[in-house]
Formats: structure tokens, sequence, C-alpha cells
């Protein structure tokens, strides 16, 4: 391709769709709007769950974090 073909390409996709910054922006916003008015989807936002219908029961371990221990054996001697 030359550059002009590239220039021209670039200018209809920053046209056209939403890139890098202004896209972060509008993701992060929509989220929060979300979580503002308390829908289904905000909630699990705001607890740190899986969003779009995944099971939690044996993974989701990515967005819970770590494992969080129930308390050990205690130690008698």
């Amino acid at each position: 391709m030359t550059d002009e073909e590239i220039a021209s390409l670039r200018e209809l996709i920053e046209k056209t769709y939403l890139v890098e910054g202004d896209l972060r922006r509008q993701v992060t916003q929509n989220i929060k709007r979300k979580m503002d008015i308390g829908c289904y989807v905000g909630l699990r936002h705001r607890k740190g769950l899986p969003v779009r219908g995944q099971r939690t029961k044996t993974n989701a371990r990515t967005r819970k974090g770590p494992k969080k221990g129930i308390g050990g054996k205690k130690k008698t001697g």
C-alpha cells in the first residue's frame, strides 16, 4: 500500500469508528452509568463478578481475585 492509501484508510477509520482514547472513555462511562442506575449489569460490575452470564461456582477467578481462605486448622500442642 502507498502512503496515500494508508492515510486515507486511517482517516476513514477515524471518521467512522471510535478508536483509542475516545472508545475507552465511552466504555468506562457506560459502565459507570450502569452502576449508577443500579441495573443488574451495574451491580455485577460493582461486586466485581462476571457480567455476561458466566458461571461463578467453579470459575471466574480472574474477576473475583485470588481465593480467600476460610480459616486454617488450629494446631494444639
